[in-house]
């Protein structure tokens, strides 16, 4: 975030990519390196589109420096900055990814790795305008239709990501103070979401109908937070929305604006599904005890006389052997 040198931002790349990478590989589970190996391969395949524009730039221009880029290669630059996202249409690694790692890893590849691909958007000075509004309504689209089939809520927290994604890709293009201020409630509502998740242990939506039992308390914010990512007001999430089409309405982009709101609404539908799931359904078998049924050790079962019996002959069978 900090560089102002091709070299050096790609570097600062790498480094974060091969960070996380034994974070995301912990488990030593099939799925886990196989989430890694995919997440390193979309990564390295993006650095390296990164280096190559760096270096077309010099060759052309006689400079490293990322703020003013020529048209090529910040075409490029910003292919491999959506492929880093997991905007649409390179968005397909992200979902198997999450899905493979832990609740805090995925919460981490979630908001934080974020960070520095965005950075680098910020800093060009003249981005593609077009291609960022087409991506961004694309991700829109995509995160919510594909969201609509997921039971596992890593994956439906991916696709809620690659939406938000759309979003943010769209306000970079007009206002960049509204991008820092979308990214930082996304980043915020995410991390309050995966906490939850964490706390609950809930990886699937027919977890969370049994989770009401563990805490009332988390369950009833999950609802406001799902809600919130949702984008309905007055939560946090719709402020953000709210500015973001404002913009959009305010230049001569209203067909745009028109699609995202209406491509909010799949997501929406999936947000509110989880939270029907979560708060205002009663699970078949509630306890009253603060763990859920699944996390009870199992009881020794009762001895009956057929056992009994057995046991007691049991010293007796050699005898018995050796006399027949």
């Amino acid at each position: 975030m900090t560089s102002h040198h091709w070299l050096l931002a790609w570097l600062g790349l790498e480094l974060n990519t091969l960070s996380i990478l034994p974070i995301t590989m912990k488990l030593h589970h099939p799925r886990a390196t196989e989430a890694t190996m995919k997440y390193f391969l979309v990564q390295a395949l993006a650095a390296s589109l990164i280096l190559f524009a760096g270096t077309l730039n010099a060759w052309q221009t006689g400079l490293w420096t990322i703020t003013n880029p020529g048209p090529t290669t910040t075409a490029i630059i910003t292919m491999a900055v959506l492929m880093k996202l997991g905007a649409a249409p390179t968005h397909l690694w992200y979902p198997d990814v999450l899905q493979g790692t832990t609740l805090n890893t995925a919460l981490l590849v979630s908001t934080w790795q974020k960070l520095a691909p965005l950075a680098l958007l910020y800093m060009m000075t003249n981005p593609p305008t077009k291609l960022l509004l087409l991506t961004g309504l694309l991700s829109a689209l995509l995160g919510g239709w594909a969201g609509l089939n997921q039971t596992q809520t890593r994956k439906i927290m991916a696709h809620s990501s690659i939406a938000h994604m759309g979003w943010m890709l769209v306000a970079l293009t007009m206002n960049p103070q509204l991008t820092t201020l979308t990214l930082m409630t996304y980043m915020i509502m995410t991390a309050a979401m995966f906490s939850t998740l964490n706390t609950s242990t809930t990886k699937t939506i027919s977890d969370m109908g049994t989770a009401w039992s563990t805490s009332p308390t988390i369950m009833t914010l999950t609802l406001l937070t799902l809600t919130s990512l949702g984008g309905l007001p007055p939560l946090t999430g719709f402020m953000p929305k709210l500015l973001i089409l404002n913009e959009l309405t305010m230049k001569p982009l209203l067909p745009l604006a028109t699609t995202l709101a209406l491509a909010s609404l799949p997501s929406l539908f999936f947000y509110i599904r989880m939270a029907y799931t979560t708060t205002l359904t009663t699970p078949p078998n509630t306890t009253n005890t603060e763990h859920k049924w699944r996390f009870k050790p199992p009881l020794a079962p009762t001895p009956t006389p057929m056992m009994t019996l057995a046991l007691l002959l049991m010293p007796m069978t050699p005898i018995l052997y050796t006399t027949t």
